[in-house]
């Protein structure tokens, strides 16, 4: 090839069946260290193998076998700490059971998951985890899965309508405690920032919200309830109208970090401390709320632990069913979170002392 390298030739079992002069079908059984082939002529195929520089093509070995060891998960956003984490944790259930990863993204477009979806279905992998995108309104890609023969978990953002494995958060449960927390603090017109209505985990964190409200008999303008504000900048502008109002929210509960990072901003847009008179507290426990100023308060989902039990799903009762005492019928397994007082939500003074935030050990 003028003016470039030539491609190598990758290394067969064929090139060091030539090499030796034996049938490829016995360099097989030598490199598989099968009983038929002597030890001597295994030390000759694996000497040669070496010298070839040949590598196992495991694609082709689990083909054979009818599996391919190969898992695919399809998350909104890598560069998410709670997507980052949970991959984290699939990533080590598949180590520990020795299965290959390939990890898409659908950065948030119903398009590019259903083209992951396609992608992994070629890719042959054995089983699909995946959370859906914000815009995912319908399931027929999901079918394509399951058309396939290919096992399918949903983690995180699921359609409960879809007849597959399930594993969510206690979202109604988490929220209504992250709203009681405010509450408890002294708050009383607490504004709701949150997500896609036509998820199920947004519409549980909402009505999580209102039932909280509902039950400390306060009463929440309409105008404080805003739908599909996860993003910081969204989330600052809208909290800045909110806080110029005459009669404005003494306290935000948003379903996103990025969103409470985004009140957060809004407050000293204003000029309002923090915590003494907007409290704030958000959803996920992302790595920077950790380092705002002051820190902010979030709920944890645990993710590490989702992404693991995500992946385990298949592992523990999708490949051996019943070993988990559990039918081989679909599972909808909740992970619980918890509530992570830091300095945006806690202003109680207690014996002169502000109360100190709560330590959680991110998993």
């Amino acid at each position: 090839m003028p003016g470039g390298k030539e491609k190598k030739k990758r290394i067969t079992i064929r090139d060091i069946a030539n090499a030796v002069g034996i049938a490829p079908s016995s360099v097989s059984k030598a490199l598989n260290d099968l009983p038929t082939i002597s030890e001597n002529m295994k030390t000759l195929v694996r000497a040669k193998a070496r010298e070839l520089n040949y590598k196992h093509n495991s694609n082709a070995a689990n083909l054979r076998r009818g599996t391919s060891r190969t898992i695919g998960v399809i998350v909104p956003k890598i560069n998410v700490a709670f997507f980052a984490d949970i991959i984290a944790g699939i990533e080590q259930a598949c180590f520990e059971n020795d299965h290959r990863l390939i990890i898409c993204q659908s950065d948030e477009s119903f398009e590019r998951e259903v083209q992951a979806v396609e992608t992994l279905i070629q890719q042959n992998v054995d089983c699909v985890l995946i959370s859906l995108s914000q815009e995912t309104k319908t399931t027929d890609h999901l079918k394509e899965i399951t058309n396939h023969n290919i096992q399918l978990v949903q983690f995180d953002r699921v359609d409960h309508t879809f007849g597959s494995h399930i594993l969510v958060n206690d979202n109604l449960e988490a929220s209504f405690k992250a709203v009681q927390h405010l509450i408890s603090q002294g708050y009383k017109r607490i504004a709701f920032f949150g997500g896609p209505d036509h998820l199920p985990l947004y519409k549980e964190r909402k009505q999580g919200y209102l039932d909280a409200i509902r039950k400390a008999g306060l009463t929440i303008p309409y105008n404080f309830i805003v739908d599909n504000m996860l993003k910081k900048e969204p989330a600052r502008t809208a909290a800045t109208e909110l806080l110029r109002l005459k009669v404005a929210p003494d306290a935000f509960f948003t379903v996103s970090d990025y969103a409470a990072l985004g009140v957060l901003k809004a407050a000293q847009d204003c000029g309002k401390k923090v915590p003494e008179e907007i409290g704030i507290i958000g959803f996920s426990n992302e790595a920077f709320t950790e380092v705002t100023s002051p820190t902010l308060s979030s709920v944890s989902q645990q993710s590490k632990k989702m992404g693991r039990e995500t992946a385990n799903v298949y592992f523990n009762h999708v490949l051996n069913p019943g070993a988990d005492g559990k039918s081989s019928h679909s599972l909808k397994l909740v992970i619980e979170s918890s509530i992570i007082e830091r300095e945006s939500s806690v202003r109680k003074i207690k014996n002169g002392l502000k109360k100190k935030a709560t330590a959680v050990n991110r998993e």
